[in-house]
């Protein structure tokens, strides 16, 4: 069995790889090192693949001749490579889309060309923009995004758009209707929606996991595209006091990346799938956690200051979003096992 990986030199990447060996005959990595992620070029990556003994091919997704010769005669491609994060400034727009969206584009075209039939993609939980709400007068609802002047006045819940009262979090299911609120999800939005175009076009079958924000051993350090844990971690270890913004009651759901790794190989060697079908499964923990409850819990176990809540924002920020992965666990027979607690306790702070 042949499996590419794009992006697998990544956090998630390296999991996946792990995950993957007792089971691929046969492992390539399509990964450009972009500084960002990689800031020492790519070098501790590169130790790390040769180890495990995963072909490494130094190349950007969007190179379709690069990407169609180490995909073609592939059983399956995990495609992983990205650029994630919300971002900076609108200036990175341009990046996220051309990373992500021409990036997907390209690699869907690769396996065209090749005749690969299974592609198993990495979208996020960002795609559904304010999780799931419901108002005790009006049952389920969408609430609108939430506007600076509100969030400057530290008024952080969305409210019912119909009568304004106060709403309850829920778990979100695969049925949700998609409402991107920043770039990055823009373009997993756009990804899932390739991948369908694909499935339907070629007859393969596309399997986008919506990730719930994995943590784990591995998460990168010091750049502003890491996820929550990732900079909290940073934080911790460094001996700084976690920065919290909000008032840290924002509802996440926190996943292993071995049970994330787990997931995609779940996805790889499922049955389930229709040819010419495309099919979203939330991962995650299934398991509510607050921003403000991780930041204390790797505080506490880094020995570092506790957390400082900021009451700062981002506008591109949702404030609640925690998964149901009843589905995963039907159809790909997989869930997530390792507990929280359990997790972090796994995290290295020298």
């Amino acid at each position: 069995m042949k499996v590419v990986v794009t992006g697998g030199a990544g956090f998630i990447g390296s999991a996946v790889l792990r995950a993957l060996a007792p089971s691929a005959h046969q492992v390539v990595v399509v990964d450009s090192l972009r500084l960002d992620v990689h800031q020492d070029g790519g070098r501790a990556a590169r130790e790390r693949l040769s180890r495990w003994g995963a072909r490494l091919v130094e190349a950007d997704v969007r190179d379709l001749v690069a990407v169609r010769e180490q995909v073609d005669g592939a059983d399956a491609v995990v495609h992983l490579a990205a650029k994630v994060g919300l971002g900076v400034d609108l200036d990175d727009m341009d990046d996220y889309v051309s990373s992500n969206s021409l990036g997907t584009a390209t690699v869907l075209r690769a396996c065209h060309s090749a005749g690969v039939g299974r592609v198993v993609q990495a979208s996020s939980m960002v795609v559904y923009g304010e999780g799931a709400y419901r108002c005790p007068l009006h049952g389920p609802v969408s609430p609108a995004p939430r506007t600076a002047s509100r969030l400057a006045e530290g008024e952080f819940d969305p409210l019912c758009p119909e009568c304004g009262a106060a709403l309850a979090p829920a778990l979100v299911h695969e049925d949700a209707v998609v409402d991107p609120r920043n770039t990055y999800a823009a373009t997993k939005v756009a990804q899932e929606q390739l991948g369908a175009v694909w499935a339907r076009e070629t007859g393969g079958c596309c399997t986008s996991l919506r990730l719930h924000n994995v943590y784990g051993p591995g998460m990168p350090r010091a750049t502003p595209y890491a996820g929550v844990a990732a900079i909290f971690w940073s934080a911790a270890a460094a001996g700084r006091s976690p920065q919290v913004f909000e008032d840290g009651g924002q509802r996440r759901d926190f996943v292993h990346v071995d049970d994330v790794a787990a997931a995609f190989v779940a996805a790889v060697a499922s049955p389930v799938g229709q040819p010419g079908g495309h099919a979203a499964y939330n991962v995650g923990s299934g398991v509510v956690h607050t921003i403000g409850d991780l930041a204390a819990e790797l505080a506490s176990r880094a020995g570092a200051p506790a957390p400082e809540v900021t009451g700062h924002y981002r506008l591109g920020d949702v404030r609640h979003i925690t998964a149901s992965s009843e589905l995963a666990a039907r159809e790909l027979a997989w869930s997530a096992s390792v507990p929280l607690r359990e997790g972090l306790a796994g995290l290295s702070f020298s």
